[in-house]
């Protein structure tokens, strides 16, 4: 079994080691591994349905929240998805040694920039068990060692499919600690992970502010904060108002617990009034607790006294829940400094119908994704074409937005000559 029975530091030094040899690995061989992990999940369902049920059962026993509950579930479809999207990751193009870019230089080098891997990736999660997958898989294709850091409320769950994963890549004669994950869920685990230098090259939270803070206060290992997601859909005042009803519909309901999902509705004043009351009539309908600024509640008609009071925590909040915030804006100037001052960096979306606005919304608005006419919940290295992503990063360095095979490279300059020296 792929769990620690050493200290943190032993697990990553081992992965460090692992790293070495899948560095030299071929595609070919990683493929295989992917293909058995795939294999794996689909012959020892039951198992791994069995384990998360402990872990469902303990968390609401803990009164977990029902959001937390959802990311925490496993289910036959879901475990059919993650080993679909291993496949997805296989068949993708080996990034191990691509040539970015090259030139020959007047005295006759040839310059080439090669992707290469990072080598260790520590990956910090909570509730959600497939990212142990998704994260092995893709730290797999790309050619690095991964550790594991989940939370104790999925232990049981991550314990057997990080042992599928390590298991599938001893079984095509790759190292299995290339696959590791720490168990216990302890902050001392965490600071140990944290402060690796040398070993782990780099640390990918997946969580909230907490442990986003719990990292900045201790890491001096690289971090890339794959973090919060409070997102917004603006209507503008010349949107098709169908479309722009499901967009907001569609990106608050349709899976409220993940982090593309939209936490807050803002609606230009000139078409508030024929907008709102219907919008937020089907959103109550659907279970969404709305939160409306004055402005919003004087358009809402028959559901004004029905309507919750937005305060300064509501633009700042990330639900994970069926709760919105809704506020009205008088310019499409308004929302985009709305968007820019409380949003999170990461999926923000405008429906219009003109040019204008939506080019001064995707050119303005500081996020990961910026969306026209389309609902935030597409934010997903799946959708986007990428197998699966380790998170989503709000970052600006050395990615942006969904975290995939290429984004956990590096890449380093080989440089060919014919006897030049430097004069």
């Amino acid at each position: 079994m792929a769990i620690a029975v050493g200290s943190a530091r032993d697990v990553c030094l081992a992965a460090r080691a692992a790293s070495r040899e899948l560095a030299v690995s071929t595609g070919t061989q990683r493929n295989a591994a992917l293909g058995a992990m795939a294999a794996a999940l689909e012959t020892r369902a039951e198992q791994i349905l069995a384990a998360n049920r402990l872990d469902c059962e303990q968390g609401a026993n803990d009164e977990l929240s029902a959001s937390l509950i959802d990311r925490l579930t496993l289910d036959e479809d879901r475990l059919a998805a993650m080993a679909a999207d291993v496949r997805t990751i296989a068949a993708l193009p080996d990034p191990v040694g691509e040539t970015i870019e090259g030139h020959r230089l007047e005295n006759g080098l040839d310059v080439r920039r090669v992707r290469v891997p990072l080598g260790v990736v520590a990956v910090v999660y909570e509730a959600r068990p497939n990212v142990t997958i998704d994260c092995s898989a893709l730290c797999l294709k790309s050619g690095n060692a991964i550790v594991l850091r989940g939370s104790s409320m999925a232990a049981n769950s991550n314990a057997v499919l990080a042992e599928v994963a390590a298991g599938a890549v001893a079984s095509v004669g790759l190292p299995g600690a290339a696959v590791s994950i720490v168990a216990g869920g302890e902050r001392d685990e965490l600071r140990e992970i944290a402060t690796q230098d040398g070993i782990v090259d780099l640390i990918i939270p997946r969580g909230g502010e907490g442990l986003k803070r719990a990292l900045k206060a201790h890491a001096t290992v690289p971090v890339m904060y794959a973090a919060s997601g409070n997102c917004h859909v603006y209507v503008d005042e010349s949107a098709d108002l169908e479309d722009a009803r499901a967009i907001i519909v569609n990106a608050k309901v349709q899976r409220p617990s993940v982090c593309n999902a939209a936490e807050t509705l803002l609606v230009h004043s000139a078409v508030a009034a024929r907008f709102l009351p219907g919008a937020l009539t089907e959103l109550r309908d659907r279970g969404v607790e709305l939160r409306a600024d004055a402005s919003a509640r004087a358009v809402a008609g028959d559901l004004a006294d029905s309507l919750g009071e937005a305060t300064q925590a509501d633009w700042e909040s990330e639900y994970h829940a069926l709760v919105l915030a809704v506020g009205v804006v008088d310019s499409a100037e308004q929302a985009i400094e709305h968007v820019n001052r409380y949003g999170s960096g990461h999926s923000e979306a405008i429906v219009t119908g003109s040019t204008a606005a939506a080019q001064a919304f995707t050119s303005r608005v500081d996020a990961a994704c910026v969306y026209v006419n389309a609902s935030t919940r597409f934010t997903d290295g799946g959708v986007f074409g990428m197998g699966a992503e380790i998170g989503n990063s709000t970052q600006k360095l050395h990615a942006r937005g969904p975290i995939g095979v290429r984004e956990l490279c590096s890449y380093k300059f080989v440089v060919e000559g014919s006897g030049q020296v430097r004069e």
